[in-house]
């Protein structure tokens, strides 16, 4: 062909083939021009199609011609953003009013507008790429609908150079938010592309910037494109803060601050409480509020009471089905609790009268058999609203208790010492248990301090329960064990037991393992801290010769289940899952992008949890709150659980390290898990290591599938600003500890997020969803106890003898303190309607953009399934006798799906009540 000697004006386009079309060469309306012949016409120059945008001379040209055709105007074409956003079950009239007006509104402009970001910056201006400002086109005509979601849609102009999408903001010019779930672009050749949001988009009037979403393609902070890097810092830099002011509802902002707000000075000495945090009261820290100081004291933060919500990050906040069954079980603790205080107020008469009468607000409700009869219901100030709730209730309505699940094959299973064993292992608290190393126990206490704490227990206390064995040849052999709450209590005895209504002791108590692999208890210790040189502090109980003997060992067990309660909620419960693990919370939030890995892995375990723990600091963990009403410690309950955290240690805190520390495990490689457990049917351990290992081969494989050499650990910037920050702000008074795990190597990483993972689920479905099922049952668990054992010289030993059953039920906790405990606890073993458990995530299959992380949870999902019917298969083996036989509750708070409601298992992937 002949030579071309010019081209300009050219505006040939070679269409990529993310347009989702075959590549095909098209001419623009400018022409293309070339310098033929001269002399020939105009009209034979275009019959030759010269200068012409035919089909016929655009094949026509040469494959030579087109390869050095410059493309200058890139095609604008049109993707859908398809947004998801959940609508509210229920408005309240500002609610209805703001929705209306939007919908008004954004037919006039006000409206939510889009803007896209690709992964690419532009090589024009070095910004990253974006495409031109859409708004949602739909959103007037559905802002009336009734389903629980409305998918709104959008068009967005982009150029064929746009490349892959990587990022999205959203701009809310309407009046309220709205919670967004997901959005997907449609119209990319490489596929729709997700963005997983779940997440609340403020109006501009309350938060002006742009909101930033990111693809749900995962991205290492060094792997990051081009053209998300500077959103992804903007992102992380906006939910830290700067650290200053009041917080409000709407904000979106991770910090911290210590527990300074559980006391209320401004009501009294009676409301004030210690800091717990920092050089004299070590303590894990909490989601800063930035409220004033209070009138009184400028060092504690005033006080939200309810009803009025305690600030969280507005993403934390509970979900509307969520708060929905969260507000009824509240509505149940007061209903609960205001007969009873009415009945309190009008009797004299505050104990339980007996057995029958706890029994009674199961079958029959509270109004029926505990003193509100026709002619009482006419003394109260609300009569016509009492008959209405008895009316109510008749049914099992709110004023009913359920049966708790201890009762359900055994009404007198808690009276038996097997139950009272066997509890230990598979009951609400199996983690207290450890094997006896040294007889008579030791303990640790500064005997400067406490005094010399030396152990009264001796041989002859034990021996005739060893079957034939001395106590030596007992420990050697793995038959003796242990729950030891001496240290714990002891240096607050004299402060509980000056209380009115608390008493207390200090106790130990002693098992032995029988053949048959359930344990016995064999001695109990109750310790008083001494008051006089050569008085008796310490004594023993054993298990009953006569009848006298056996309610002062029924008694003696009940002192040592409240110090059990205390402690599992105190310290195992309430430290070690909830406030241990909300400093690694906020540090995700603060280091690690939504596009990490690790954030994308970590996001289910920690969905709810600063929610539950603000409400805690609330109701419940606070001056005068559920838990000091309800446990022996009263007012020194969180001093205790501040105790017990400078014994804390995070590396021990996974199941297998944890059973090594208790001695309830030794390393053996031949065994599953490389574990020899000492009680072979310990059904917490057997069950939880199934599950750990689970989490640990998932947490491995994903891991290696990011981080394939160590270097790249260590060289993750944010990963490392995350585990940092969790110990060195999070966690700052124990940050000095040299038994922090290093994090260099995958090893690390996948045991650190394993352990996480673990105490957010397992460990944490373990010891609190029995708490009704165990505890809703008083007498089987008291969580308080209101008198000691009466020895001889004792004024009320007469009584005691005259009436034993009567002193029992006057030494547990009272009417009304049982009532407003067994309907706390009730609240708190309940699974809400959209509870999402191990093995489950919200778009299962979007959440992350790398199928081969998608398909490893597939199996992660299917293991999950399996150990579920391995541990159904364990309840229903006669071997197993500490799960299965008669009067024996199966050990079911390990299995990891549940209806909602109280079903005494099941186990969510967070920490959510």
């Amino acid at each position: 062909m002949a030579l071309v000697k010019e081209i300009t004006g050219c505006s040939i386009v070679e269409k990529s083939s993310f347009l989702g079309h075959q590549n095909r060469v098209q001419f623009s309306v400018n022409p293309v021009r070339f310098p033929l012949d001269k002399t020939r016409s105009r009209s034979s120059r275009l019959k030759k199609g010269v200068r012409t945008t035919s089909p016929a001379v655009v094949a026509a040209i040469s494959e030579d011609l087109v390869k050095i055709v410059r493309i200058e105007k890139p095609v604008t074409f049109k993707v859908r953003a398809v947004l998801t956003v959940r609508n509210k079950n229920k408005e309240d009239f500002n609610e209805t009013v703001l929705r209306k007006i939007d919908a008004f509104t954004d037919q006039i402009g006000r409206n939510v507008v889009l803007e896209l970001y690709s992964n690419d910056i532009d090589p024009k201006t070095r910004a990253p790429k974006k495409s031109k400002e859409a708004a949602i086109k739909d959103w007037s005509k559905k802002s009336n609908l009734k389903t629980e979601r409305v998918n709104y849609t959008a068009d967005i102009s982009v150029d064929s150079e746009f490349g892959i999408p990587g990022a999205i903001t959203i701009t809310n010019k309407h009046q309220s938010e709205f919670f967004l779930e997901t959005i997907t672009i449609e119209g990319f050749a490489c596929g729709p592309v997700h963005f997983p949001c779940n997440s609340w988009v403020q109006s501009t009037k309350d938060h002006p910037k742009p909101r930033i979403f990111f693809s749900n393609q995962p991205y290492l902070p060094n792997e990051t494109p081009l053209g998300l890097k500077s959103l992804r810092d903007k992102e992380l830099k906006d939910l830290r803060g700067d650290g200053d002011g009041i917080r409000k509802l709407s904000d979106r902002i991770y910090d911290y601050d210590v527990y300074n707000d559980l006391g209320n000075p401004d009501r009294g000495n009676d409301y004030i409480r210690p800091s717990l945090g920092g050089d004299k009261i070590p303590y894990p820290r909490r989601c800063r509020t930035g409220r004033v100081p209070s009138d009184t004291d400028i060092k504690a933060e005033s006080r939200v009471e309810k009803p009025l919500p305690m600030y969280v990050p507005r993403d934390e906040q509970f979900e509307e089905s969520k708060a929905n069954a969260f507000s009824t079980g509240r509505l149940k603790a007061v209903l609960h609790n205001l007969l009873p205080s009415i009945v309190a107020s009008i009797s004299k008469k505050h104990d339980f009268k007996g057995f029958s009468q706890i029994d009674s607000l199961y079958s029959e409700g509270v109004l029926l058999k505990l003193g509100l009869q026709d002619d009482l219901l006419k003394k109260l100030p609300l009569p016509n609203l009492v008959t209405r709730l008895q009316e109510s209730s008749q049914g099992g309505g709110l004023l009913k208790y359920d049966t708790p699940k201890i009762l359900s094959k055994d009404r007198f299973a808690w009276l038996r010492d097997d139950e009272f064993a066997r509890q230990t292992l598979a009951g609400v608290n199996p983690v207290s248990i450890e094997k006896l190393q040294t007889f008579p126990p030791v303990s640790r206490l500064d005997p400067d301090k406490y005094g010399p704490q030396q152990s009264v227990l001796r041989e002859e206390h034990i021996a005739g329960h060893l079957d034939g064995m001395t106590v030596q040849q007992a420990i050697e052999e793995n038959k003796l064990f242990i729950i030891d709450y001496h240290d714990i209590y002891l240096p607050f005895l004299d402060r509980i037991n000056a209380l009115d209504g608390r008493k207390a002791y200090a106790t130990r108590t002693i098992f032995y393992l029988n053949p048959s692999g359930t344990l016995m208890p064999i001695a109990i210790e109750l310790s008083l801290p001494q008051a006089l040189p050569g008085s008796e502090s310490k004594q023993v109980v054993t298990p009953p010769v006569d009848a006298t003997g056996n309610w002062m060992w029924q008694l003696a067990k009940a002192h040592v289940c409240s110090n059990d309660a205390g402690v599992h909620q105190l310290v195992h419960h309430w430290l070690r899952t909830h406030a241990a693990m909300e400093p690694f919370i906020l540090a995700a939030h603060r280091q690690l992008s939504a596009m990490h890995p690790v954030y994308k892995l970590l996001d289910p375990h920690m969905r709810y949890t600063l929610e539950i723990n603000a409400l805690a600091r609330q109701n419940l963990i606070n001056a005068d709150g559920v838990i000091e009403s309800c446990f022996t410690p009263g007012r020194y309950c969180m001093e205790i659980s501040a105790a017990a955290y400078k014994n804390w240690r995070f590396d021990l805190e996974g199941l297998p390290e944890d059973l090594i520390r208790r001695g309830m495990a030794v390393r053996d490689s031949s065994k599953p898990h490389g574990l020899k457990l000492l009680i072979e049917d310990y059904p917490y351990a057997s069950d939880g290591l199934l599950i750990w290992e689970a989490i640990e081969n998932w947490v491995r494989t994903y891991v290696n599938r990011y981080y394939p050499d160590s270097a790249q650990i260590c060289n993750d910037r944010e990963l490392q600003a995350w585990y940092a920050e969790s110990i060195n702000v999070g966690h700052a008074d124990l940050r000095h500890e040299n038994w922090w795990p290093t994090l260099a190597t995958t090893d690390d990483l996948t045991s650190i997020l394993t352990t996480i993972i673990w105490l957010a689920s397992a460990q944490h479905a373990a010891l609190n969803f029995g708490q009704y099922p165990y505890g809703g049952y008083v007498p089987n668990r008291p969580p308080l106890m209101r008198r000691l054992i009466p020895d001889e010289n004792d004024p009320e030993y007469k009584s005691f003898l005259d009436d034993p059953q009567r002193y029992f039920l006057s030494a547990l906790p009272s009417l009304l303190q049982s009532t407003k405990y067994m309907a706390v606890v009730d609240t708190l073993s309940t699974h809400s309607p959209d509870e999402e458990y191990i093995g489950e995530r919200q778009q299962r299959s979007t959440w992350s953009g790398d199928a081969e992380i998608v398909e490893a949870f597939y199996g992660f999902t299917a293991e999950i399934q399996r150990i579920e019917k391995e541990i159904e298969r364990r309840n229903n083996d006669t071997c197993l006798k500490n799960r299965c036989g008669a009067g024996v509750l199966p050990y079911e708070l390990l299995v990891p799906s549940s209806e909602p409601g109280v079903t005494c298992r099941g186990v969510p992937n967070s920490v959510s009540i």
